[in-house]
């Protein structure tokens, strides 16, 4: 249901795209805005796991410096018929852990030295197991789609602006009320819209990297490990690029109310309650 989900939500903003495009740009500005954000994007996904390593200062870990958690990676690894990616090491009390890298070939995992101190090796089985889910199915890969459909919404709404402030568009949409109406509204609405899909899209790939966590390892393992781990991200916050906030397995960022709903991750009370209920289906099976 969840890759199902996923789909459907890139097709909404692939048409969310295709409606703001014709409103404003037409089908020429909406290919060149999407241009545009395909080769920004593809940058990013490309070298994402140099980046995002290097801002968090991750320092690769050897064997000899931590064989747990090698055996472990190697282990889950093996399991999800991938190969084993690098193990990185983040130097920061705040319990935390994210995969990154373009493909199965090309990924890594960080942990926080702080999620090493306060998880058991079950529990922590179970978050890696979370982020080799993402490695396996290739969420990186589905989240710079979306940042680019999402990013040529953006753009094109950007340009509609400053062609509105210095006199741009034709002549039959300046006499057509409806239609400059409409343009204003897309102006204001599609970027909101946009991000909330991406959004939905980010917690979606968590709920099934759960799933695909919970089948390599222990639901209960993972669930114990959510609750520790949202606990110490409240007493021990990360100073973390909101840009990067959908990598981490629990949410860096800190928020409440209306800031959920653009929130990257589901409620951890909804993901533990899901892994309860897999743990459950396999005892009465």
């Amino acid at each position: 249901m969840n890759v199902i989900k996923t789909g459907i939500l890139l097709a909404l903003l692939g048409g969310i795209l295709v409606v703001v495009g014709g409103l404003i740009g037409g089908q020429q500005g909406a290919m060149i805005a999407l241009i545009m954000a395909f080769a920004m994007n593809f940058l990013a996904y490309w070298f994402s796991d140099k980046m995002v390593l290097a801002m968090y200062r991750a320092k690769p870990v050897t064997e000899a410096e931590a064989p747990d958690l090698h055996r472990i990676v190697r282990n889950l690894a093996r399991k999800a018929g991938i190969p084993v990616p690098k193990i990185y090491r983040i130097d920061t009390p705040t319990p935390n852990a994210f995969a990154t890298g373009r493909n199965p070939e090309h990924a890594a995992v960080a942990v926080t030295t702080g999620i090493e101190s306060i998880l058991t090796v079950e529990e922590l089985e179970g978050v890696l197991g979370h982020e080799l889910s993402h490695v396996l199915h290739r969420d990186i890969l589905i989240s710079t789609i979306a940042a680019t459909i999402a990013g040529a919404i953006s753009y094109l709404t950007y340009m509609a602006q400053w062609a509105m402030m210095f006199g741009g568009g034709d002549r039959d949409r300046e006499g057509n009320p409806l239609q400059l109406a409409g343009m204003i509204l897309s102006i204001i609405v599609a970027p909101i819209a946009a991000m909330l899909v991406q959004m939905a899209i980010s917690r979606s790939r968590e709920y099934h990297a759960d799933e695909g966590g919970a089948a390599l390892t222990n639901p209960i393992s993972l669930a114990s490990a959510l609750r520790k781990l949202e606990i110490g991200n409240r007493r021990e916050p990360l100073e973390a690029n909101p840009g990067t906030a959908h990598l981490f397995i629990v949410n860096p960022l800190r928020g409440g109310g209306i800031v959920n709903l653009f929130s990257t991750h589901p409620p951890i009370q909804d993901r533990i309650a899901r892994l309860e209920a897999m743990a459950h289906q396999r005892l009465t099976r």
